[in-house]
């Protein structure tokens, strides 16, 4: 028969594991999520992106944030228009920051008509930087193929290009992995994660939040930073990139 003091050395035991257990998961659900905050003197030059659901925003009070540019949400698959595009990026240039636009790709539309609505959202807009295409899996259909979704990619990069935009791709690191890996190594990245790059990939803007607080924005906002020194970032806006 075994002893009352071994029960009670299994039953306590049993308590510091279970509290070491919880404490790692408990320790876990305070990180998991919450985004690493680029230094400044590392990275100086910030950024948002915004869209329609982002409501009316003040930019001059956004410029004064110490926020140096923004990108805005253009168009979506073959025929959806952001409905504030072109009074945001009219305002986001007066207020004096560099202005991109960007596009949400959808898995179920050709390459061709994506790159079509695109461009006849933009024209006649001056853009500081490359156009973005927006690539992530969230909200598209699961069942289309990597190989479909590239070539559509490639065809929307094509007609982009033969319209003399420069193109750069925005993705998180499962999107990296899936699509631009191996296959866009001339496109610059704007890659999305809340913990530092991997060292192994080059990426030139870095989205580390979306829940950001900047003036003149009532509601939560995407943070950006650029991957330079200011030069760099000079280089860029004047085409030298």
């Amino acid at each position: 028969m075994i002893s009352r003091k071994i029960i009670y050395l299994i039953a306590a035991a049993l308590i510091v594991g279970l509290t070491v257990v919880v404490t790692v998961i408990v320790d876990r659900s305070w990180t998991v999520g919450i985004p690493t905050v680029p230094s400044c003197d590392v990275y100086p030059i910030r950024g948002i992106d915004v869209s329609a659901h982002n409501g009316v925003i003040d930019f001059e009070a956004v410029a004064a944030d110490s926020i140096d540019f923004v990108l805005i949400k253009a168009t979506e698959g073959g025929d959806f228009k952001d409905r504030r595009f072109h009074r945001n990026i009219e305002a986001a240039r007066r207020a004096g920051l560099a202005v991109g636009a960007y596009h949400f790709f959808r898995f179920d539309t050709s390459g061709y008509l994506q790159g079509l609505n695109f461009v006849n959202s933009i024209a006649g807009h001056q853009l500081d930087l490359p156009v973005v295409i927006d690539l992530e899996e969230y909200s598209n259909p699961r069942i289309s193929s990597t190989e479909m979704i590239v070539r559509r990619l490639r065809d929307m990069i094509a007609h982009l290009e033969r319209h003399g935009y420069r193109v750069m791709i925005y993705t998180n690191k499962d999107g990296y992995e899936r699509f631009v890996k191996g296959r866009f190594e001339g496109i610059p990245l704007w890659l999305a994660t809340f913990t530092p790059p991997p060292s192994e990939v080059t990426w030139r803007l870095w989205q580390y939040s979306h829940r950001g607080s900047v003036n003149g924005i009532d509601a939560k906002v995407d943070m950006n930073v650029f991957a330079g020194s200011r030069d760099a970032w000079q280089q860029l806006l004047d085409n030298r990139d």
